[in-house]
């Protein structure tokens, strides 16, 4: 396709993508404001917020790589419209749902669809766009969308506040309402003409169990289940082995910095979902703030990343990954061990905001670079699988954090209900969380030696990648992927 930006239809495949998007982007961000309100509505514990989160977590990690896959060979728009039109259905079930089961099981499908939809935004306009407008059409829609990252705690809290939880959920509806007509009048298809064989279903569907059984062991504290997660990890691992087009492909790990990197994503994913899922319930039932509040006092970590990653981008090219992705996790710690100072009656001037600040200075330094490092670690042909098995990465150690910390500092299935307990057991939280963003400095100051080459893509010089790391669509040739190469001897 040779599309341009300055056409109308240029415009119009921009706002489908951004709307699709957003709707993912938004859920992802809003929902923990929320918990508490649902908690309190729907009768759930502890382990049913933990579902509540994790269940969307769990489908869209183990499901996006096949999402992927789905839309190079039966098309990108096809597959982006199923995912809008699946993800918006499913949000209608989480709004309308009566009980805490039926809502983890609505946030499950919910995942499936944003499965569908997210590898597909990004994919669309990189197959749609003439080679000279698409990096200004990825700088929008990578723009847009931190936007509507930035935004989506503030609306939550408004809409928590306001008309109530559900509305949390319902307002993806009129999003789809408006996404899905435009997307199929303006936005035209495209597929990989290479795209052939078999799709790894059993892959999928071992990792998915294998995250599932774990994430259950995790919360449920059954140890069978755990065992068995990781018995099917192991299945996981032995079919990609022997798949002539796997899922993952596990040679993708020769490449010693690109395991490296993502050894990295790891840590610091982890320790972001598990802080971000604690702090929206310890400035509620600790701190006593309304959910409006709640969600506008985490605002300056996203604006920091809207407005500075840009920079960061440009000096991680100058000196490399090596400084940015270990100086950016031990801000993050300061950052975490910050929030230690949230208690009662907390002030935001003196105890929360220098807080939000640090640790939104750290994922500034941070996650642009990584970002880059991803898609510089290895051959250009395999730039789209790589990023998103950074992306499936980060979403799956985000997945079994949210289920593990609580386990680990002793948090009761009550305890979010009893200001006294979940404060002594958050003290406890995020210490962890810092040590866990300190091992990923220290991988990262040991294992990332080599500098990345240059990285010119938009996407990874406007970063809002709280829940995960940019993903990078696969349709690209090496041109227009700015020539982001892995060295021969990465490779080996």
């Amino acid at each position: 396709m040779d599309i341009r930006l300055s056409t109308a239809t240029g415009r119009w495949v921009v706002l489908t993508t951004v709307l699709g998007s957003s709707m993912a982007m938004l859920d992802s961000t809003v929902v923990n404001v929320a918990l508490p309100h649902i908690g309190d509505d729907l009768g759930a514990d502890l382990a049913g917020l933990q579902w509540t989160v994790n269940a969307y977590m769990l489908t869209l990690a183990g499901l996006i790589l096949l999402g992927g896959a789905l839309g190079d060979r039966y098309g990108r728009r096809r597959v982006f419209v199923i995912g809008v039109a699946w993800f918006a259905l499913a949000s209608l079930m989480c709004g309308l749902a009566p009980n805490a089961t039926l809502l983890i099981v609505a946030r499950a499908l919910q995942g499936v669809g944003g499965a569908l939809l997210t590898p597909g935004s990004l994919a669309l306009i990189q197959a749609s766009f003439h080679p000279d407008d698409r990096a200004r059409a990825v700088g929008l829609w990578s723009g847009f969308g931190g936007v509507g990252a930035a935004v989506g705690p503030f609306v939550g809290g408004w809409l928590v506040d306001g008309p109530g939880w559900r509305w949390v959920f319902l307002l993806n509806v009129p999003l789809a309402a408006v996404c899905l007509p435009v997307a199929l009048r303006h936005v035209p298809e495209s597929r990989d003409p290479g795209a052939h064989g078999r799709f790894d279903v059993l892959g999928a569907v071992l990792g998915a169990l294998s995250l599932a059984l774990v994430t259950y062991g995790l919360i449920d504290m059954s140890w069978w289940a755990g065992a068995a997660g990781v018995m099917a990890g192991v299945a996981f691992v032995a079919v990609e082995r022997r798949r002539a087009e796997p899922m993952l492909p596990l040679s993708i790990f020769s490449s010693r910095q690109f395991t490296a990197v993502n050894l990295v994503t790891l840590c610091v994913y982890a320790a972001f979902s598990g802080f971000f899922f604690l702090a929206a319930l310890q400035l509620q039932v600790v701190a006593g703030y309304s959910a409006l509040a709640a969600g506008t006092a985490l605002l300056p970590t996203t604006l920091l990343m809207l407005t500075l990653s840009a920079r960061s981008g440009a000096l991680g090219e100058r000196i490399g990954p090596r400084i940015p992705l270990t100086v950016g996790p031990l801000v993050c710690a300061a950052g975490v061990l910050l929030m230690l100072r949230v208690g009662p009656a907390a002030s935001y001037p003196t105890d929360v905001l220098p807080a939000t600040l640090v640790l939104g200075l750290g994922m500034v330094t941070l996650v642009a670079p990584l970002t880059a490092t991803v898609l510089a670690s290895v051959d250009t042909a395999r730039a789209g699988i790589a990023s998103g098995i950074n992306n499936a990465a980060a979403r799956a150690a985000g997945l079994l954090a949210v289920a593990a910390l609580p386990l680990l500092v002793g948090m009761g299935p009550e305890a979010y209900r009893v200001p006294e307990e979940f404060a002594a057991t958050f003290r406890r939280a995020m210490p962890l969380c810092a040590g866990v963003l300190v091992l990923g400095a220290l991988l990262a100051f040991t294992l990332v030696r080599r500098p990345a080459l240059p990285c010119c893509h938009p996407e990874c010089r406007v970063q809002c990648g709280v829940g995960a790391p940019t993903l990078e669509s696969p349709v690209v040739g090496p041109v227009e992927r700015g020539r982001v190469r892995g060295t021969a001897d990465e490779q080996d």
